[in-house]
């Protein structure tokens, strides 16, 4: 798959999950448990552990990387394309803009 941008909004985001690729949620724990992504093909990821974690993530599977405003989800594409990944893109507006686009999330505590 390859990303018509390195940034997707949300529709063009759902479509990617629906086409293979992975929504990785660079959030720390306590943000994911408060608003999560509704959606099998998302992986929660934080980003301070996303140093010593990357590696677990495929390189031969697209991936998109959200958090919440889109700015961490950023920095963690970059990180990932600086080390070898070709298939990343950026969910802008994150969370947010995704819940706001009427996609499935999940409310906790």
């Amino acid at each position: 798959m390859t990303f018509p941008s390195p940034q997707l909004a949300p529709p063009q985001c759902a479509d990617a999950l629906e086409h293979g690729a992975w929504l990785v949620d660079v959030r720390e724990p306590h943000e994911v448990q408060r608003l999560a992504f509704d959606h099998p093909r998302c992986l929660a990821m934080p980003l301070s552990e996303f140093q010593k974690r990357f590696p677990e993530l495929p390189r031969d599977q697209p991936l998109v990387m959200a958090c919440a405003a889109g700015g961490r989800s950023f920095q963690a594409m970059q990180f990932l394309a600086h080390h070898g990944y070709t298939q990343v893109a950026n969910l802008a507006g994150g969370i947010g803009a995704w819940a706001a686009h009427g996609l499935p999330v999940r409310h906790g505590s």
